[in-house]
């Protein structure tokens, strides 16, 4: 029997670089970013939120980066059976609202990004050009 099992996370490194990735991307769209940042047991990494952004984005972008380290899927690619199922069962702290994506490095997921204070097609544009930008693999997250 096993005594232990190794992780897999995110470097802060690598997390406040993808914040800082999504932030410039964000402001170049015209959007007052919220940024999270997440690793697979959906603790918080990194953030940013842009100055005039909305509070309740900063809510709403760490659940997509949780949402996303977690089910290692794209929030807004969830099965539509658990568009209500998912936030109930968890008590509103996992959501299906687009934005947030898993981070991969090869077949290796490190975490989740979430991305608000757009329009859902605002904040997944902003996030799949930072999985871009970050070297992060993009493949499968694009509808």
């Amino acid at each position: 029997m096993s005594t232990h099992r190794q992780t897999v996370a995110i470097t802060y490194e690598t997390a406040v670089r993808a914040v800082s990735i999504a932030m410039e991307v964000g402001e170049t769209s015209g959007v007052k970013a919220v940024v999270s940042v997440a690793d697979p047991s959906m603790t918080l990494i990194a953030y940013g939120m842009a100055d005039g952004a909305t509070p309740h984005s900063a809510e709403t972008s760490k659940r997509k980066a949780a949402t996303s380290a977690s089910t290692r899927r794209r929030t807004g690619l969830i099965p539509e059976a658990l568009t209500t199922a998912l936030p109930l069962g968890t008590g509103g702290a996992l959501t299906t609202i687009d934005g947030g994506v898993p981070i991969f490095f090869g077949d290796t997921c490190v975490g989740g990004l979430g991305v608000a204070g757009g329009s859902p097609a605002q904040d997944i544009e902003i996030a799949l050009e930072t999985l871009k930008r970050l070297g992060a693999r993009v493949e499968g997250l694009e509808s």
